[in-house]
């Protein structure tokens, strides 16, 4: 190959990696992740991308989790290495390592959603992680229901709970905090020891909602419908 090629492609890679680079933005400033909330311990966003659309490419610094909301192909492009088609059911609950920049493309004619959970703490989880959770996958049976364990990352438990109506989980007790994520409409009461009168616990779908810990409760689906529901506890 003549050295001036060589030179001419030298300089086409160098000026697509700064291009590249250029287009890269902050997930805050990519405009499909909806920020919802955010507190010491993670930074929650609400992501809706329609058919056929991409969102820009953008930077994750943190570890995650993310919380399927519905059925969907999706093309997931990371910066530097092969795209890759995975499909998506509702209720998809996954890990997935920090520090990398990709763009996420709907293949589907059904919108891509799903709830995407920084976690903050992730250097320091990563190094101290706890295993005081037991188990890090199981399926309980519950009373009119039943709690998957779907894995234990950087210290935070992922489960799914579904309960058929009056389905409960018995008293329990929840020393850290934990993230709800609804994947149905939640119309939930919850009995709280030491407290006279139960609370109302009621979620849209797609809803999430942070619960602070220090408390022993007892959960009741009081609905008609079946609630399903993905938890993300803390230690």
């Amino acid at each position: 190959m003549p050295r001036r090629t060589t030179c001419v492609l030298i300089l086409l890679a160098a000026f697509l990696a700064f291009a590249q680079a250029l287009a890269e933005v902050e997930i805050t400033n990519e405009p499909h992740h909806h920020f919802l909330f955010q507190n010491e311990l993670v930074r929650v966003f609400y992501v809706e991308v329609a058919p056929g659309e991409a969102t820009l490419i953008h930077r994750h610094r943190h570890d995650y989790i993310y919380v399927t909301l519905g059925d969907y192909e999706v093309s997931n492009d990371i910066v530097g290495r092969p795209s890759v088609r995975v499909k998506l059911h509702d209720g998809d609950t996954g890990f997935l390592a920090g520090n990398y920049a990709h763009a996420a493309r709907d293949l589907s004619n059904t919108p891509l959603r799903n709830i995407t959970v920084e976690l903050l703490q992730d250097e320091k989880a990563r190094q101290s992680a706890p295993s005081t959770w037991g188990d890090d996958r199981g399926l309980q049976v519950l009373p009119g229901g039943t709690k998957q364990i779907f894995f234990v990352k950087d210290g935070v438990r992922a489960s799914e709970i579904e309960l058929q109506p009056g389905g409960s989980i018995p008293q329990h007790h929840h020393r850290g905090p934990h993230l709800v994520v609804a994947l149905t409409d939640l119309d939930l009461r919850s009995d709280v020891q030491g407290k006279a009168a139960p609370i109302s616990a009621r979620l849209k779908s797609a809803e999430a909602q942070w619960i602070k810990g220090g408390f022993t409760h007892t959960l009741t689906n009081v609905g008609r419908q079946p609630a399903k529901f993905v938890t993300l506890e803390f230690p």
